[in-house]
């Protein structure tokens, strides 16, 4: 068995990092958002070899998020400028979509309806629908929304006050058949952790999702609605560090969560600089990287499961007023060995 390698990307962004994503096909395809206003294409080779950049996408305002459409060719962007954009990843054409009255914070794509789903500091969930030309729907939101996931059947939406909005696809996907206007949470839940989510990511095989918070917690649920699945829910401490006096530890922000595609184990990255891999139906920590030279900001696993992105750059955990990221951001690619993502007793 080959030992797993990691390697950085070459050029990194030249200021913080947003988001990382694989391409849904070729996995070897990365893209990553940036507070510079540009979106990066890297082309990874095993073992980090070769000329890493093929592309950079420049936008008018800082770039929150990112992620794939139907083809590794097209994407959609969230932006400060309060726009959603797709881009065009082979002629780099960028056209908006729609406009909110708030910085967009996050785009999600669901590949069995080809719907984007969009949500901003509006407090709009804005509804997509990349098989007609009709208007997007826009959807109150009863709080600022700060994460999103999608699986198969669901979008998961976490906002300010503890409360969580699960919406079923094929409702809206009825939606957009009826021409209405008017869509309810298939779930309100409120969160099982204390303090602000930070990251929400579903797993892959529909069963459900996990959260972190800035409060160095991570909480897993399923979406079943019986006493019986709500009794499986739990949450963990993570991504904290002994005090330097000794009194206590130092609580960090998660601030990424992504779940293996194969495996459905799942990465968290903190404030700490660290990275860990967990098995969430056995309830134990599988692994944990080494300590990076600044704070997690996003994480992503590629689809065939080979690769792990780590996007590593300054983070306000010390209260910095006179933030940046210029030459303190780096991408990291880390190629999994054969079982180091794998659960317990998977065979």
């Amino acid at each position: 068995m080959a030992p797993a390698t990691q390697f950085e990307l070459s050029p990194a962004p030249s200021d913080a990092v947003s988001a990382v994503v694989f391409a849904p096909e070729d996995s070897s395809k990365l893209l990553v958002s940036s507070w510079d206003k540009r979106v990066y294409c890297y082309r990874i080779e095993s073992g980090g070899a070769g000329e890493c950049l093929t592309n950079t996408y420049e936008h008018r305002a800082p770039v929150l998020d990112v992620c794939f459409g139907a083809n590794d060719n097209e994407a959609f962007t969230a932006s400060i400028d309060r726009t959603v954009s797709r881009l065009d990843l082979e002629t780099g054409d960028i056209t908006a979509l729609s406009q909110h009255a708030a910085p967009v914070r996050r785009v999600v794509y669901s590949k069995d309806h080809n719907i984007l789903v969009s949500t901003s500091w509006d407090s709009v969930l804005t509804l997509h629908n990349l098989s007609s030309t009709s208007a997007p729907i826009r959807i109150p939101l009863p709080a600022k929304p700060h994460a999103i996931s999608s699986s198969p059947s669901k979008i998961v939406v976490a906002m300010t006050g503890r409360i969580i909005h699960i919406y079923d696809t094929n409702a809206i996907v009825k939606l957009f058949a009826s021409g209405g206007t008017d869509l309810k949470p298939w779930q309100t839940r409120e969160s099982s952790l204390r303090y602000l989510t930070r990251a929400v990511a579903c797993m892959p095989n529909d069963a459900g999702y996990a959260t972190s918070s800035i409060e160095g917690r991570v909480a897993v649920e399923w979406f079943e609605d019986t006493a019986e699945s709500q009794a499986r829910k739990y949450a963990f401490k993570c991504h904290r560090q002994p005090a330097p006096d000794g009194d206590g530890d130092v609580v960090y922000p998660v601030h990424a969560l992504a779940f293996h595609p194969i495996h459905g184990t799942f990465a968290s990255g903190g404030g700490d600089g660290t990275v860990a891999l967990w098995d969430a139906e056995a309830k134990r920590r599988l692994k944990q990287y080494q300590k990076f030279s600044n704070s997690v900001a996003a994480l992503a696993f590629s689809n065939d499961g080979r690769y792990l992105a780590v996007g590593i750059c300054p983070g306000f955990e010390t209260g910095q007023e006179d933030y940046t990221g210029a030459g303190a951001t780096s991408i990291l690619i880390r190629e999994l060995g054969e079982n180091e993502a794998k659960g317990k007793g998977t065979k």
